[in-house]
């Protein structure tokens, strides 16, 4: 095995060569030295096998990126080996070389999962374009899963940073001092603070920002599941697994892993990430493989993680390992001074979505979106806005139509809390009291939701 000095799990090496392991199986010894010999300068490192059965136990013990394979060998072929891996799951690159070929057999090689096909003898430019393209085919398809999962999974949420408020000055310049290292980052704040994007804005301006941005809602996802979605799994792994899959932690390699709700972790899962964030090293579930990793974990929370920690449900060495910046967001009733800017940004940013026009906001309208306390912050505010271009006007009986039609609901607002206190109740009635319905209706939490009706009572 050659191993050379890069870092674990970078895409590239310092030559823009890929860092990839990768191993070489074909029954001459004179050819796999010279395979070896011509990619472990440029490559993490490269290990060889005489035989599909020798590469067989070395894909048990070790993660493999690409492997150059020959088709014709003693015992299982090539071609028949390569049928089996992409059976069980093995989604790697893999380059088959002969020296015996027609054009069936090259088709047939191509249908049976392989990345390229080389005729023997070769030169070494042929096997290093090869292995570049195979990274290339790899780097796409990696993109577009995240970006898949992206587009699927964003919220159209943001406030895009807007504002000019001092909160919104120094959440900027600590995003632009944040984004120049590679520590880790914990988030906290309100529901509808804008976590997510500010864990977005850190990854665009970081030296990841060509890599992938992968979150995670920890709080979606079951705690069955969650191993397997962070660290992938073997085939036969579970009930169910019936084939190997690649987890987030693989599909962020090079780019920023994004925990939201990352108190929603069950404590089963926070040791393996606590040893995974300090060893850069992540092990499939069901597999002895340690695969590197090169990820930047920027975590987000709604939830005061000391409390947690305090409480039990949150291991107090994990807690103090995502810490190592701490980062709070305002809520919106901090910064009220941005309303007018953030209504505007919604309204350019949903009109040609919705293909509506523009709405006028008389004075006292503005005057009650600077006075109501906005318990769901900007998310509230943004569907505020949308509901409010649906509707065609922003007024206060149009804004909350469940409201009773009394002259009180549609009086000039002078008290804001028992406005928000009877817009709350007459959401909830609307729901039959459901708190998880009402809470969504509001874009609030659960937790935000009971709080205000808790402070009601013991009023």
């Amino acid at each position: 095995m050659a191993t050379l000095p890069y870092p674990l799990g970078t895409d590239k090496t310092a030559d823009g060569w890929p860092n990839w392991s990768i191993l070489v199986v074909d029954d001459e010894q004179g050819m796999r030295h010279f395979l070896v010999k011509t990619l472990a300068p440029r490559c993490h490192f490269v290990e060889s096998a005489g035989s599909a059965e020798e590469g067989e136990a070395l894909l048990r013990e070790q993660h493999f990126d690409l492997i150059v394979l020959d088709i014709s060998l003693p015992g299982k072929n090539g071609v028949a080996w390569l049928k089996e891996l992409r059976e069980q799951g093995f989604s790697g690159e893999v380059i088959l070389i002969t020296a015996f070929a027609d054009l069936d057999t090259a088709i047939e090689a191509l249908r049976a999962g392989a990345s390229d096909f080389i005729l023997k003898p070769f030169r070494v430019p042929q096997i290093l374009n090869a292995v570049k393209h195979s990274f290339e085919r790899a780097r796409l398809a990696r993109e577009n899963f995240v970006l898949k999962r992206d587009c699927s999974l964003r919220r159209s949420d943001s406030s895009s940073l807007v504002g000019e408020s001092p909160d919104m000055a120094r959440l900027r310049d600590a995003i632009n001092r944040l984004a120049a290292v590679n520590s880790t980052v914990l988030l906290q704040g309100e529901s509808g603070t804008g976590k997510e994007l500010v864990a977005r804005e850190l990854h665009a301006r970081s030296a990841r920002a060509n890599g992938p941005f992968v979150p995670l809602n920890c709080a979606s996802v079951s705690p069955e599941l969650i191993e397997s979605e962070l660290f992938g799994h073997a085939k036969g792994a579970f009930t169910g697994a019936t084939r190997s899959r690649d987890g987030l932690f693989y599909y962020a390699q090079g780019g920023t892993l994004f925990f939201d709700e990352v108190a929603e972790l069950p404590l089963s899962i926070q040791a393996t990430l606590l040893r995974t964030i300090e060893d850069l090293h992540i092990r499939p579930v069901g597999s002895q493989q340690l695969v590197p990793v090169d990820v930047r974990i920027v975590a987000a929370t709604n939830r005061r993680l000391a409390d947690e920690v305090a409480a039990g449900r949150f291991r107090a060495d994990l807690f103090y390992r995502l810490q190592v910046v701490d980062l709070s967001l305002p809520p919106l009733r901090d910064h009220k001074p941005d309303i007018p800017a953030l209504v505007a940004h919604f309204m350019g940013e949903l009109c040609p979505a919705l293909g509506l026009e523009p709405i006028a906001i008389s004075e006292d309208e503005q005057r009650f979106l600077s006075q109501y306390d906005w318990p769901g912050n900007v998310r509230e505010l943004r569907n505020l806005i949308e509901r409010s271009l649906i509707l065609g006007q922003l007024n206060v009986s149009a804004l909350y139509p469940q409201l009773p039609s009394t002259p009180s609901a549609n009086a000039p607002v002078t008290d804001l809390h028992t406005m928000e206190k009877r817009h709350i109740q007459s959401v909830l009635e609307s729901v039959q009291g459901d708190k998880t319905k009402a809470a969504q209706l509001l874009g609030v939490s659960r937790r935000t939701l009971e709080r205000r009706v808790a402070e009601w009572q013991s009023a």
